[in-house]
């Protein structure tokens, strides 16, 4: 008994309506069921009838009892062994059920206004009512058969009369149709009438008339927002009218308030409206009595910009009728198609004839709502960013900076060269060594050939003395002059030899590192006066060699500082000042370069000639922007130059 609804019906069982009749029935569905019950059981026999709906838990709901009972009826046990049947043709795909009724169950026997059965087996028939595939009700009927070829006899008779649900909803569709094409030619006929304008106040005083015209309305007006209050914008059957008078105030109170509530306000209302008709009561009051319906425009672009479209309201159509001839449901749903229909234009009519000042301020006040609204986060997020990166790119500065390789070197070199013609002895050095001026012995080169010559000249210079002596003893003082000056001229080269001699252990006149001198495979190798020996660079003292772009060039100026990164520690950066810009390009690395020449602010203990890295000189502040499009702009100045 849990899955069937108490009944509700009271009163007698309809007439006897034949199926013919049945089928040209033209009444209320609730009639139409009762009438179909009450033929069913007449043309099979039936003692009872019933119609029951499955709603969505399942459960099954009574349409229609044949023979109507009491309100104070209990619950049939025949219309619950339905339900439960219908239950199982909700869950199957089965046929028609038949369940017997045993005498125990005939507990509804005694129930007033109800026929008694007879003595024959009763057996309870339920038939599905299906839409398409799926069970939506079933049909129950209880029916005392001697037979079973009796019983099937009359199932077929019933499942062929079902068919006249099937055929009476049809024609309810029908007639629905017929008066869905009839609302949409009425309305269809009013946007026809407002399409043949093309300015907002005459389309508005068409709008106007045609809907007081079709709907009979005595008075029809139109308001459309402004600012926080809809203003009367046309007026059936007048051109003009004065906003201070009583009849326009009131009906302007009368659209603001469906306004407000976003919904049609009829007046009189049903009992069951949950809608405010306050200022709709006094209208028809004042001015009446009347009847008044007010239906809002809504428009998909009247309001704020929205992720997805969403109509609002934008204006409100009033129109009152007398009394006792109120809009019913069918009249107020054609009028709101028909103004549907013409929301479109007759908002682009409002909104293009307004003045220029208007229509601007509208369209920056859409654009403020599309920028600060709460719709399209992502875009304005990503649009607020590029904005600020567009500022801090444009009006923030960063240190422009040229850049280009370096190479370390010495600012002063001491050249070493062979003190005399000779052959190398020994090598006492090598790259990269460092030594003491004039302590430190580089390399050393033969003296046995010096010193044989050096005994040889001591020994004539001694006999040249000794003959000036002799000659002098004689009074020969003419060749004892000649003996001396051959003895000085001996002597200068015995102090030529002292010298070469002393010289042939090389030293280096400044103390710093060996940077070139090699010669350890040359030992014992030929050396002309003069030959480069030795390269040898104070360590205190280096600078560095700047290869800039032509590019860049222009930007360097003498006295300006930057920082140099080598390669063998590039988080050591070294100071430096600009002292010297080689006027003549160079070629390096397949492309024109300016050599310029630094001097380091500060020196460090690894710092070797020859090492190299990456140098930037800081030239002035300039924006991001420029700094970070220079290579392209000007790149793209050179192509299109011509």
């Amino acid at each position: 008994m849990e899955n069937v609804a108490r009944p509700a019906w009271t009163g007698t069982s309809p007439g006897a309506v034949s199926l013919e009749q049945l089928a040209h029935f033209e009444g209320p569905p609730d009639e139409f069921l009762d009438h179909l019950l009450a033929g069913q059981c007449a043309m099979a026999g039936a003692e009872r009838g019933a119609i029951l709906r499955i709603n969505a838990d399942g459960v099954a709901q009574p349409l229609a009892i044949h023979p109507r009972c009491t309100e104070s009826s209990t619950p049939m046990v025949w219309l619950a062994i339905a339900a439960e049947a219908a239950k199982k043709l909700n869950a199957s795909d089965a046929g028609t059920l038949i369940v017997p009724l045993r005498d125990t169950d005939s507990d509804d026997r005694s129930e007033p206004g109800c026929p008694q059965p007879g003595s024959s087996l009763r057996h309870v028939l339920t038939i599905p009512i299906r839409s398409t595939s799926t069970v939506r009700g079933a049909a129950a009927f209880v029916i005392a058969a001697d037979s079973s070829a009796e019983l099937q006899t009359r199932r077929e008779r019933l499942e062929l009369s079902m068919q006249l649900l099937s055929l009476y909803e049809m024609r309810l569709t029908l007639e629905a149709r017929d008066d869905d094409l009839r609302h949409m030619k009425v309305a269809l006929e009013v946007v026809a009438a407002v399409n043949e304008h093309d300015r907002f106040l005459s389309t508005a005083m068409t709008l106007c008339n045609e809907v007081a015209s079709r709907w009979h309305g005595q008075r029809v007006g139109l308001g459309f927002r402004q600012g926080r209050y809809v203003v009367l914008r046309a007026l059936s059957h007048t051109e003009r009218f004065d906003r201070r008078t009583q009849l326009v105030q009131d009906l302007e109170a009368t659209m603001e308030e469906s306004f407000d509530q976003d919904v049609e306000v009829v007046y009189p209302a049903d009992p069951a409206a949950r809608y405010v008709y306050r200022a709709a009561a006094e209208f028809s009051a004042r001015h009446g009595p009347v009847s008044v319906c007010s239906i809002p425009i809504r428009h998909t672009g009247a309001g704020r910009s929205s992720a997805r479209p969403v109509a609002e309201s934008c204006a409100v159509l009033t129109i009152d009728r007398p009394l006792d001839d109120p809009l019913d449901a069918a009249q107020v749903r054609t009028l709101r198609l028909a103004i549907d229909l013409c929301t479109a234009r007759l908002v682009d009519l409002y909104e293009r004839d307004r003045w220029f000042g208007a229509r601007a301020a509208r369209t920056i006040r859409r654009g403020l709502a599309a920028l600060v609204g709460p719709t399209h986060t992502w875009a304005k997020v990503l649009s607020l960013l590029g904005f600020a990166a567009a500022l801090f790119l444009t009006l923030v500065k960063g240190q422009y900076r040229a850049e280009g390789s370096f190479v370390i070197e010495p600012s002063t070199r001491q050249i070493v060269p062979a003190p005399f013609d000779g052959y190398l002895e020994d090598v006492h050095v090598k790259i990269g060594d460092s030594v003491r001026a004039g302590e430190t012995v580089l390399a050393t080169f033969e003296t046995a050939e010096l010193r044989l010559q050096l005994a040889s000249a001591r020994a004539e210079a001694s006999a040249e003395t000794k003959r000036a002596a002799l000659a002098r003893r004689r009074g020969e003082e003419a060749e004892a002059q000649i003996a001396e000056a051959q003895a000085a001229r001996i002597q200068a080269q015995i102090d030529l030899l002292d010298y070469k001699i002393a010289q042939a252990e090389i030293r280096s006149a400044t103390s710093g590192v060996v940077i070139s001198g090699d010669l350890e495979r040359q030992l014992g190798a030929p050396f002309k006066t003069g030959d480069l020996l030795f390269e040898v660079t104070p360590l205190d003292d280096l600078r560095a060699e700047i290869a800039i772009p032509e590019d860049q060039i222009p930007d360097i100026r003498l006295a300006q500082t930057g920082r140099l990164a080598s390669a063998s520690l590039p988080g050591d950066l070294l100071p430096f000042t600009v002292e010297h810009i080689n006027p003549v390009a160079e070629v390096a690395e397949g492309r024109n370069v300016f050599k310029v020449r630094v001097r380091l602010g500060e020196s460090r203990p690894w710092l070797r000639p020859g090492m190299a890295g990456t140098a930037k000189i800081d030239v002035d502040r300039r924006s991001y922007l420029w700094i970070w499009t220079r290579p392209f702009v000007n790149w793209v100045r050179m192509q299109l130059w011509w």
